[in-house]
């Protein structure tokens, strides 16, 4: 594969599927909105995210939810490796 070319692993989805992860309800006292967006980090690809970030704002939850410990999502997944990419787009849906 040439490196300037990115690979795509999976079938496109759509919006609906996309916008399905609004519909996860947390079961402990973590914030609706942090539940989405982890939900949304371990089952979406970069791309993926970022269309879900835009209907998630849009249907007005926050980005800086926070856990039981008062972590947000930044914070939860600052270590990992593919972060950087994650935090950057929580960034950009903040403006």
């Amino acid at each position: 594969m040439r490196k300037d070319k990115k690979q795509v692993i999976g079938d496109e989805i759509g919006d609906e599927q996309i916008k399905l992860f609004l519909d996860f309800e947390p079961v402990d006292a973590t914030s609706p909105s942090l539940h989405k967006l982890i939900k949304a980090y371990r089952g979406l690809r970069i791309d993926d995210f970022e269309r879900f970030l835009t209907f998630f704002v849009a249907a007005g939850y926050d980005v800086d939810g926070k856990d039981e410990q008062g972590k947000t999502f930044v914070e939860l997944i600052a270590d990992q490796r593919n972060a950087p990419d994650y935090i950057e787009l929580i960034e950009k849906s903040r403006t």
